[in-house]
């Protein structure tokens, strides 16, 4: 049969058609590839480094035979009275015998090339003469762009069918060189081998082109780099620009450093006027007398926070701190509290029942009696005198607590309202609030009585709303009164809080307010049902990968005693905490955990903020969370005080309202990894829509908590 031209012209398309597809090569073949090509860079590198040391060997004994007056010996095998080879300017000019026409050397010696160029000339003087000039006649119409601009870009999980992954084995595009210049920028800096390398390079390509002066403009080269790196280095010492902060001495910080210095210890600040952070406790301006039980207590390095927030609340400016929990914020607040403090006169019989000079108000119980606690470390071997007033407690046994007379008081907002309406205790000579945990008190419902508090201060002395309120010298000249939040999250009600009771406050943030800590590794594990929780909690705990204490939470205070009853049968020790226990059954658990008597604390959300338990290894969220903010609380229970922790959440269905967010936060962290469960979730791909109505009331906390339990009103936790 002849052949068919129409068969052969589609064959020969489908074969143009085919290979002009992108071809996709798999990630095996990939790799096997690259290390294929690595190979054979890595023997390239080390075939052209011995020719490199080769050639500069031959380069230095041709400089050694000219510097001591003997001639080269000949390197082209040149024949007896063959002219000797040119060097001067033309002869630079010429590559590979060929002229500066491009044409070989032979047609260029007889004027060809000259007499060609001239008629090159005037034929395009005449052609844009009559034609006009040259312009590029193809269009730059492109349909793929058209089709880029106006479509819009649809998300694919699957590779784009546009991307060659046989790009980088293609060796059209392997021959491709790289323009490097020969710039010595750089130079004094921390390039310096880098900047001489080039340097030496490009003297050595100047000498081997110049034969009569090349040997000395190289030299003239590398006295100018060398000129210039001493003049660098020597700028540098002078300027302090080549040292380190930590390296340097107060006075020499330049502003430069400064920046330096708040990156490394993820320190943001806002506002006007706000000093440098310090840098060690020499360097905190705090009195000698309470460096000395700073040292004895035992803090040797300050926290982020405390080095950004106590040079601003000593210079009596408001302050709004946000960090993650576990950061160190009580002794922030704590320390510049103990210095107004000090600068009063003390308390005697006649103004003793006037009230503390210091208020800090915290969200639950236990949170206030571990407050008491650090501030007693600090306070006792001042002279000064600190009460807790809590839920749990009669008003009588508090009412004699205060009988002599308080400088600080730590409260939960529910019952020092009480003790205000029942005439107890009165804010006369009060002038300095510090609110622990605010958005917390605002969740459980606390806003109406943290504004009770703060409206029965003193309103004499309230800072002006100008810039005066950010003049330290103003602030300190007279007693105005002071207020500092703390928190972990700024919620709208918070934010409404700090625009009606704060001056102009300063704002120091560290990392990134909501996120939990890096040194915590979070785990999530899909499981459903109760009892697959449980067994799934008995190989975790029968692993033995993490020691005690081991805190477990839950959602629901009925369950606080029916996962606690299941540790045990385990042959665990266990205790429980929860709003339904009495104060003395709460300070027990806890004081059991602390001193290593038990091994699992099970607990609802009421142990999620800012308790303190030394040393938890591991946190079991057997239960997810309601929101992701007491999620992060709940993680940061491990991994304080620059420790490393482990949390483990188990999740099912019921938890897809925190889905999204989880992801997000798991995606964020350094040391955790998204599992490929949540990655694929479909809760877990778009952010839920929730309708209008108020915030849900944390169930963990058995509907909110006026006091963090027991006080007026009966808000049980």
């Amino acid at each position: 049969m002849p052949l068919d031209i129409e068969q052969l012209l589609k064959e020969r398309k489908a074969a143009e058609a085919a290979a002009a597809k992108p071809r996709f090569i798999p990630k095996a073949e990939r790799e096997r590839l690259a290390a294929e090509q690595s190979k054979k860079e890595e023997s390239e590198k080390k075939r052209k480094a011995a020719e490199e040391a080769r050639r500069r060997k031959d380069d230095e004994k041709k400089w050694q035979e000219r510097s001591n007056g003997t001639p080269a010996p000949p390197t082209g095998g040149l024949p007896r009275g063959s002219a000797p080879v040119p060097t001067g300017p033309r002869a630079m000019n010429q590559q590979h015998g060929r002229g500066r026409d491009g044409r070989d050397g032979k047609k260029a010696e007889k004027g060809v090339g000259d007499k060609r160029s001239a008629e090159d000339i005037e034929a395009a003087l005449l052609r844009s003469r009559y034609l006009g000039p040259e312009v590029n006649q193809q269009s730059s119409f492109s349909a793929k762009k058209k089709r880029m601009r106006t479509t819009e870009k649809k998300f694919n999980f699957d590779w784009d069918a546009e991307d060659d992954t046989s790009r980088d084995h293609d060796p059209l595009y392997a021959e491709q060189s790289v323009n490097r210049g020969s710039s010595l920028a750089g130079v004094g800096g921390e390039y310096d081998d880098e900047a001489e390398r080039r340097a030496r390079k490009r003297a050595r390509i100047i000498e081997e082109r110049d034969r009569e002066h090349g040997r000395e403009r190289a030299q003239g080269i590398m006295e100018d780099f060398y000129r210039a790196r001493d003049k660098a280095r020597e700028r540098a010492e002078r300027t302090g620009l080549g040292r380190h902060w930590s390296d340097k001495k107060l006075e020499e910080m330049r502003e430069r450093d400064w920046r330096i210095f708040k990156e490394d210890f993820g320190i943001a600040t806002k506002g006007g006027s706000i000093p440098n952070p310090m840098r060690d406790w020499g360097e905190s301006g705090l009195p000698g007398r309470l460096l000395d039980i700073v040292d004895r207590v035992g803090y040797r390095e300050p926290t982020p926070i405390q080095r950004a927030a106590i040079p601003i609340a000593l210079q009596a400016r408001d302050l709004i701190g946000v960090a993650v929990t576990g950061s160190g914020k009580t002794a922030a607040f704590l320390l510049p509290l103990l210095v107004y403090i000090s600068q009063l006169p003390p308390l005697t019989e006649s103004n003793k029942n006037d009230g503390p000079y210091g208020l800090i108000l915290a969200p639950t119980r236990e949170l206030v009696q571990q407050i008491e606690s650090e501030a007693m470390k600090f306070a006792v071997p001042l002279g000064f005198r600190c009460v807790s007033i809590v839920g749990g407690h009669s008003l009588e046994e508090q009412a004699f607590s205060l009988r002599n007379g308080a400088e600080i008081i730590v409260a939960t907002p529910g019952r020092l309202v009480d003790c205000i309406e029942r005439r107890l205790l009165v804010l006369a000579q009060c002038c300095y609030v510090i609110m622990d945990e605010a958005d917390r008190m605002i969740d459980l419902g606390f806003e109406e009585s943290v504004n009770k508090i703060l409206d029965a201060l003193p309103v004499t002395n309230e800072k002006p709303d100008s810039d005066d309120a950010e003049n330290a010298q103003l602030m300190k000249s007279h007693v105005y009164r002071q207020t500092m939040m703390y928190t972990a999250t700024m919620p709208p009600l918070v934010e409404r809080i700090a625009k009606k009771y704060l001056r102009r406050p300063a704002i120091a943030t560290i990392g990134n307010a909501g996120e939990a800590v890096d040194t915590v590794e979070q785990r999530v594990e899909f499981i459903a049902g109760e009892d697959r929780r449980k067994r799934r909690l008995q190989e975790i705990l029968a692993s033995k990968q993490f020691a005690p204490p081991i805190i477990v939470f839950v959602n629901i205070k009925r369950n606080c005693d029916a996962v606690a009853r299941d540790i045990k049968t385990m042959g665990y020790s266990a205790v429980t905490l929860h709003g339904s226990k009495t104060q003395e059954q709460r300070e027990a658990a806890l004081g059991a955990v602390r001193a290593g008597h038990t091994q699992v604390l099970v607990a609802t959300d009421l142990a999620g903020r800012g308790i303190d338990v030394p040393d938890v290894s591991l946190v079991v969220n057997f239960n997810m969370a309601m929101s992701i903010e007491s999620y992060t609380h709940r993680v940061g229970r491990t991994g304080r005080a620059g420790k490393s922790g482990v949390a483990i959440t188990f999740l099912g269905n019921e938890d897809s309202d925190v889905l999204y967010d989880l992801r997000q936060m798991l995606t964020k962290s350094s040391i955790s990894k998204v599992p490929e469960d949540l990655r694929r979730h479909e809760a877990a791909q778009s952010k839920p829509v929730r309708g209008g109505g108020g915030a849900k009331k944390d169930e963990a906390s058995g509907g909110g908590g006026r006091d963090g339990g027991g006080g007026k009103g009966g808000w049980k936790q």
